[in-house]
């Protein structure tokens, strides 16, 4: 009976209670949809190192290695070089490594130096390996290999020139035209940073910047070169070749911005992480990438709660908006609670007709909420892979989900108490009174 009277109730007045579930509706939706967002973000981050054990680069802070080395967020300080690389890849407790040389660009597109063994050990969401949609991997040093995004930003296809540039901005003062790469491979869609990079051999990295046109060439690299040619002519033996476009390089020259490393068992991280860390080389830090991200977390959760915070706000002020219809409508219905306390409506029935219009208006809001976030993934979910590279999985609200729910129901349930506590007060001589 209280129901079926709630609803008419409600349908006499649906003007203002579909604005009241409106208004409800689109601080819900605000709410769960930031937590969604956060939720997946962070999947999406933790899924980019999915399978590696070490990150290692130059000195620097482990949070701006994670961030340069994975996630192409600013710049290295510094490079590691290549006998250090091979002295620790060589290692009896490191079963793969992936060397990464960055610093170039394409169209605002970072550009990625590394070997063959990319393709083969590096995963994301799990044990997901890197698929190609077309093409192949790399074979000769001016190949390359473009990230799903990268190819479907710029339009690009197997055989496409590809001339990078010095830098990582999007306006190019450095253009390496007379080392063209040739498109081989695209790379179907991960979610990851892995989309929006153009993957070379490291020996066509090596050739770009062998001979960079206006600039000074680099003395240190010209002294190493010296002395092994010096070397090489007291043992009376050639220059080696790296089999690639038949590029002649020199490996004790070359540097690399970091390398991530898989190890035969995760046992040993920590003890191969301090000897990494006191490796007298060159100064060089190794971090475990999960305990990296949860200080990144720590970094970036100030924002997260700001705007937890401000989605609590909006819910409040929906909750508000419907507590200042009922109460206004209190005055419009005092003659009605009195109609209805005279055939017999007892005070606490009063009180849960009043509560139950609270409760129903607060149900229905929180229930077209969900569904307008629900519907907000379906269609906004490819925009945010393609601008943020935001992999959104559609699936069930979370325990989390379901609890912010629910204390959205609870707090529509005491607000509606306000009004329902005064109509229960109400007298039915106040309610017939007829003022002049």
């Amino acid at each position: 009976m209280i129901a079926a009277l709630a609803l008419k109730s409600l349908r006499n007045r649906r003007g203002t209670a579909a604005l009241t579930v409106i208004a409800i509706a689109l601080a819900v939706s605000l709410l769960i949809g930031v937590e969604r967002i956060r939720e997946q973000s962070r999947e999406s981050f933790a899924s980019t190192i999915a399978g590696t054990d070490l990150i290692v680069g130059a000195r620097s802070s482990p949070v701006h290695l994670l961030l340069a080395s994975v996630f192409r967020i600013g710049d290295a300080t510094s490079n590691v070089g290549w006998t250090s690389y091979r002295t620790l890849a060589g290692r009896p407790e490191v079963e793969w490594t992936i060397p990464l040389s960055l610093g170039d660009s394409h169209r605002g597109f970072r550009v990625v130096g590394t070997t063959s063994d990319y393709f083969e050990h590096m995963h994301f969401a799990g044990e997901r390996k890197l698929n190609f949609a077309s093409g192949h991997r790399f074979e000769r040093a001016h190949d390359a290999v473009l990230g799903h995004e990268v190819a479907m930003a710029l339009g690009y296809g197997i055989g496409q020139s590809v001339v990078i540039a010095h830098g990582s901005g999007d306006v190019a003062f450095t253009l390496h035209e007379d080392q063209p790469f040739r498109v081989v491979g695209v790379l179907e869609r991960t979610g990851t940073p892995v989309d929006r990079a153009i993957h070379v051999p490291l020996e066509g990295m090596d050739a770009v910047h062998a001979d960079i046109r206006g600039m000074p060439p680099d003395p240190l690299a010209a002294a190493v070169q010296a002395a092994r040619a010096s070397r090489d002519a007291r043992d009376g033996s050639a220059p080696r070749a790296s089999g690639h476009d038949g590029l002649v390089q020199d490996d004790s020259a070359r540097t690399i911005t970091a390398f991530l490393v898989g190890l035969k068992s995760r046992r040993d991280a920590l003890s191969l992480q301090r000897l990494i860390n006191q490796f007298p080389g060159e100064p060089l830090t190794a971090i475990l990438p999960g305990v990296t991200l949860l200080e990144v977390w720590g970094i970036v959760g100030i924002a997260e709660r700001a705007l937890l915070a401000v989605s609590i706000l909006v819910v409040v002020v929906g909750l508000a908006g419907m507590l200042v219809a009922l109460l206004t409508s209190l005055s419009e219905r005092r003659r009605e609670m009195a109609v209805l306390r005279s055939v017999g409506a007892r005070p606490m029935q009063i009180f849960a007709l009043i509560l139950g219009e609270a409760m129903l208006l607060t149900t229905l809001g929180i229930a077209v909420g969900v569904a307008m976030v629900y519907c907000g993934l379906v269609v906004g979910r490819p925009w945010l892979e393609s601008q943020f590279g935001l992999f959104m999985d559609i699936r069930g609200p979370s325990p989390y989900e379901w609890g912010l729910a629910a204390s959205t129901a609870v707090a529509g349930a005491l607000i509606g108490m306000i009004p329902a506590y005064r109509v229960y007060r109400y007298s039915l001589a106040d309610g017939m009174v007829i003022r002049v």
